[in-house]
C-alpha cells in the first residue's frame, strides 16, 4: 500500500468496524471467541517519482474461523476504504 504506517493505522477503525482490535509492534490483531484475524504491517522503502516521495507499507491479512463469504465481504470492505482515487 502507499501508505504511511499513522495514515493505515488512523483509517483502520473504520474499515474494520465495529470490530475492537489491539496493537503490538508491527501485528495488530482481533482475538474473538468464534474468529479472528491478524494483521502483519512492514514498513517499506519510499517510492520516489522525481521530488515526490510516497511512503509504503506491506500489509499481510491472516484470517481464522471465517466463512468464504465472510472472507470476501471482510476484504471487500478492507480494500474499501483504503482505495484511492477511485481505484
Amino acid at each position: 500500500m502507499s501508505i504511511s504506517r499513522e495514515e493505515f493505522l488512523r483509517v483502520l477503525p473504520a474499515a474494520v468496524a465495529p470490530d475492537r482490535f489491539s496493537i503490538d509492534g508491527g501485528e495488530v490483531r482481533r482475538q474473538g471467541e468464534d474468529r479472528s484475524w491478524r494483521m502483519v504491517l512492514r514498513a517499506l522503502a519510499d517510492r520516489r517519482l522525481g521530488q515526490l516521495r510516497l511512503p509504503r507499507l506491506q500489509v499481510q491479512i491472516y484470517l481464522s474461523g471465517y466463512s468464504r463469504a465472510d472472507s470476501d465481504s471482510f476484504l471487500g470492505r478492507f480494500e474499501l476504504y483504503f482505495r484511492r482515487a477511485g481505484g
